[in-house]
């Protein structure tokens, strides 16, 4: 028999967050791969862990990956810890899973602390309807494609940023998004835990002054779902009934599918669409 995977979320900041299943877990597995282990060496230490670990992070996630995945189907058990939050997010955790699933060796998830949960509930935005973004991508043209998605977003948005980049994507988040509801939240469960709620130009300039430490979870208001469907009902209005159909037959619906669209578009029932086309 394979060993098991343990995904063990550790503290963001505050020690006391770990869990006692975790610090279980980390005692009694043969092995753990920590993202850092000069970072994690604190942590185990803290425990009085004497687990052996080894390094597994975005670098060497293929060779080291590999080399688990011997180690599991051998027998041994193995958690996987990240510097801080729950492995698997924004961090090279999610290749060893899938490594994992392809050769049917099972994977736990010890849930516990996560920056994106943390930061979304702080935030004192809607947490009824979210997506998580990550830190943005360093390609241009990806980081513009995924602005212009953000842009369109209704969910709260929720994004990750390194100090050094932080200016810069707030100048990108005011050059796409304009003046949109933004809470900026930094040492997330430490002594000098920050919660800053403003606006995306506001933010701007208070980060202009005051430059920027530590890591930043950025939470963003989404878009007025009303709002949106007004706004794509004034675009359809623009056209008449008829070219409207038009569009969808363009798109090889039948008439039945096409007038159900036309019906959705322009906020109205199918039945007022078939009246208003006869009469037209």
């Amino acid at each position: 028999m394979s060993g098991k995977l343990y995904l063990c979320a550790t503290p963001i900041g505050n020690l006391e967050d770990i869990t006692l299943r975790v610090l279980h877990t980390l005692k009694e597995v043969d092995l753990i791969a920590a993202e850092d282990t000069r970072n994690s060496i604190k942590l185990l230490n803290h425990f009085e862990i004497k687990t052996p670990m080894t390094s597994y992070h975005e670098y060497n996630k293929i060779e080291k990956g590999l080399y688990l995945i011997n180690l599991l189907l051998e027998g041994k058990n193995i958690a996987l810890i990240s510097d801080a939050g729950t492995p698997g997010i924004s961090d090279p955790g999610e290749e060893l899973v899938r490594m994992c699933y392809e050769r049917r060796i099972p994977v736990t998830s010890l849930p516990g602390p996560c920056a994106l949960v943390t930061a979304l509930t702080l935030s004192g935005l809607s947490a009824k309807r979210f997506c998580f973004e990550g830190f943005l991508p360093a390609d241009k043209k990806e980081k513009q494609f995924i602005l212009e998605e953000i842009k369109k977003e209704t969910r709260t948005v929720v994004l990750y940023e390194a100090p050094h980049h932080l200016v810069q994507t707030l100048e990108l988040l005011s050059e796409t998004l304009g003046s949109r509801k933004i809470c900026i939240l930094k040492e997330l469960s430490k002594r000098y835990e920050t919660v800053f709620l403003s606006t995306v130009e506001e933010a701007l300039v208070h980060y202009g002054e005051n430059p920027p430490k530590g890591e930043y979870v950025l939470v963003l208001e989404g878009l007025d779902r009303e709002l949106v469907k007004q706004e794509e009902r004034d675009k359809w209005s623009e056209l008449t009934l008829q070219e409207h159909m038009e569009y969808y037959f363009e798109k090889n619906l039948d008439k039945k599918a096409a007038m159900k669209c036309v019906a959705k578009d322009r906020g109205l029932s199918k039945r007022d669409v078939y009246r208003q086309l006869l009469e037209d």
